[in-house]
């Protein structure tokens, strides 16, 4: 079978690999879709710390079961299924006080265990131990239950700032973590959501599908005060930084109404992990700096009802479908900006 496996920074190579035969505690899935990343992105230019290499990569999984361990309960040839990104160890302090998306030992599909890019792909005994497989509900495609995965990352972030009634949320950040946020906070009751970025063709395009209640090019605009303007002066409840820019998460603690929550979303990049705070502006004004890493088990089944419901799109939030062959095709369209989202379907 093919496999796209990463070897080193630049080199990620469509590879011929032995079929996965399941373990008693481990299932096999067909591959049917796994969405990319700006993640995968990061991993194809500079590699991740996190990463055994060579290694198939891929996170945001979704398949169909073709081989299930002798010891495995629960599941049969043909479910659907989609599989979470994130395993937490399920025994350490912190996943026993529900806390494992912080879990010290959390290990990762695409990481330390082969992902999905790839026609076939073993489910490890780990992700099975922690609950980690979710049935597709009817009427959800494959690529819909692919996007469950950031899209319960998104829901994390969102029921960690609580977002919900009535709130003016702002979402900085017009890819297609920005769009699910959202679309999200509609879901969750906001009363406003405004959506920034600095690239206004981007901004466009991701507009004319979650429609914010306002649009804001940042190209020559000053956003605190663009951001003060749009809400009379009183700055929003909940400010969102979808993006890797320090700038974005400085900007965003001075849009914040008082008693305001900023969640810093988008991780900075390793060489550059620092911002300033005015501490006073926090202090004053009673503001929460709120991060968040990853989603749970959990979250992506909760993701995936709402998928289902339809209290959350995604499908058109796929812009690009390719094969596996073209994966360096699918990461340049991520990595220009030019896809919101790009599914690969080995």
């Amino acid at each position: 079978m093919r496999v796209a496996r990463f070897h080193a920074p630049g080199d990620i190579r469509l590879e011929q690999a032995e079929e996965p035969r399941a373990g008693g505690d481990e299932l096999v899935i067909e591959v049917r879709a796994c969405t990319a990343c700006g993640t995968d992105v990061k991993i194809w230019r500079s590699g991740h710390p996190n990463m055994s290499a060579p290694q198939v990569m891929g996170h945001e999984i979704a398949g169909e079961v073709v081989e299930v361990g002798d010891r495995v309960t629960g599941w049969s040839v043909g479910d659907r299924v989609q599989v979470i990104a994130a395993i937490p160890c399920g025994a350490c302090d912190d996943c026993a006080s529900g806390r494992g998306t912080v879990c010290p030992n959390q290990r990762a599909m695409g990481y330390q265990f082969p992902g999905g890019f790839a026609e076939r792909m073993t489910v490890p005994a780990s992700v099975l131990a922690v609950d980690g497989v979710n049935r597709i509900p009817d009427g959800v495609s494959f690529i819909e239950a692919a996007v469950a995965e950031p899209l319960a990352c998104v829901l994390n972030g969102q029921e960690i700032a609580a977002v919900g009634e009535g709130d003016v949320v702002v979402v900085i950040g017009a890819g297609p973590i920005g769009c699910l946020h959202v679309r999200l906070a509609r879901a969750r009751g906001a009363a406003r959501v405004l959506l920034l970025d600095l690239n206004a063709e981007r901004l466009a395009v991701s507009s004319a599908l979650v429609v914010p209640d306002l649009a804001i090019a940042l190209d020559g605009v000053d956003p605190v005060a663009a951001v003060l303007e749009a809400t009379g002066g009183r700055g929003a409840d909940v400010v969102i930084t979808a993006a890797a820019s320090g700038a974005a998460q400085e900007q965003g603690l001075r849009m914040l109404a008082r008693g305001g929550r900023i969640s810093l979303f988008g991780g900075l990049p390793k060489d550059a992990p620092t911002i300033t705070v005015d501490a006073n502006l926090v202090h004053y004004r009673e503001l929460r700096i709120l991060g968040v890493n990853g989603s749970s088990p959990a979250h992506n089944r909760r993701a995936l009802e709402l998928i289902a419901s339809g209290a959350v799109p995604v499908a058109d939030l796929v812009t690009h479908r390719l094969p596996l062959e073209r994966l360096l095709d699918g990461l340049d369209l991520v990595a220009r900006g030019e896809a919101i989202k790009v599914a690969i379907e080995p």
